[in-house]
């Protein structure tokens, strides 16, 4: 008997399950349905598309596990419900993102990238592109930040250091469920950080200190660093030098929470920072790096590398301790 080629299939035709989420997305099906609008005639009319179109996308969500379909009427699921009908973690920018942006570039230039090693480059000249990229990555960090602060403790943790990220909002929502923790904020321009932090009530709680991220070095005696979305955008160099500087500004003992995706060396790899190790060189030239050089790179800063906390749908938290 030869092996099944399920799986081999299901990999291969992935892309069209994703272009089927993406426009449904779009179209706001997934609205329409959580309005009531729960068979094919209702949700064609809500989104004004065809009574073909309409069936195939709502089949298409279905088959992929995020509505459930009985005697003809189509009823979300609980990921589908939380996540694209709405609100402060709807993830429809982020999916529009990832279909104007993310696949087109691998559309475009993927077999170049695998095959020359030459990873992309960032193109900020469109401004309606930017305006779609900005709100989808915006949002993936918010879905970060409501997790990363749900899943990492910081029980006995009262001086955080936040360190070169993208937004405030890691350190907002872990303040916010721990009313003692006091936070810096060592970023190279603290403009739109200070405006979100008033806006959250805790600026009585930050302080900020402005500093390039490749060769700023925060000081004090932090018992709690964060390194967020920072060592894929640096060198080997550079993030060796970041890490020495982020543990001379940490008393011993404190944790450091390197949030960002890697190469592990489990005897399963982690499928979705394997996804984007592709993503990252191919779309902007980024570097997803290997966990082994990433424990190099703390030994040699003094830091003891502990492991991870998932944090679902995100990157992972990469856990070290300052020795």
């Amino acid at each position: 008997m030869t092996a099944d080629p399920s799986r081999l299939i299901d990999i291969a035709t992935g892309y069209m399950a994703s272009k089927t989420l993406f426009g449904a997305a779009r179209v706001g099906l997934f609205q329409a349905v959580a309005d009531g609008a729960d068979t094919v005639e209702a949700a064609a009319a809500a989104i004004g598309r065809s009574q073909r179109q309409t069936r195939i996308l709502l089949d298409g969500v279905h088959a992929s596990g995020l509505m459930t379909r009985s005697n003809g009427r189509y009823a979300l699921e609980a990921d589908a419900r939380d996540y694209l009908t709405g609100g402060d973690l709807d993830l429809t920018p982020f999916l529009n993102f990832l279909e104007i942006g993310s696949f087109h570039s691998f559309d475009d230039h993927w077999r170049r990238t695998v095959d020359t090693d030459q990873g992309g480059a960032f193109d900020a000249s469109d401004e309606a592109f930017m305006t779609a990229f900005m709100a989808g990555v915006m949002r993936y960090n918010a879905l970060h930040a409501h997790w990363f602060a749900h899943e990492f403790p910081t029980e006995g943790r009262t001086r955080v250091l936040d360190f070169g990220g993208f937004t405030a909002g890691w350190s907002i929502e872990l303040m916010r469920r721990n009313p003692d923790l006091t936070v810096t904020f060592a970023y190279p321009d603290s403009t739109a950080l200070r405006a979100d932090v008033e806006a959250a009530g805790l600026g009585g709680r930050v302080t900020f200190a402005d500093m390039p991220t490749e060769t700023g070095v925060p000081g004090g005696n932090h018992d709690l660093v964060l390194a967020i979305h920072v060592i894929h955008r640096f060198s080997d160099p550079e993030n060796r030098a970041i890490l020495a500087h982020l543990r001379t500004s940490a008393r011993p003992g404190a944790k450091l929470a390197v949030f960002d995706f890697f190469h592990d060396t489990s005897s399963a790899q982690r499928d979705l920072d394997a996804r984007h190790a592709a993503e990252y060189i191919n779309f902007d030239g980024t570097v997803v790096w290997p966990e082994e050089t990433v424990v190099s790179w703390l030994d040699e800063a003094g830091w003891s590398f502990e492991g991870y906390v998932p944090v679902p749908g995100s990157p992972r938290v990469l856990v070290a301790r300052a020795v």
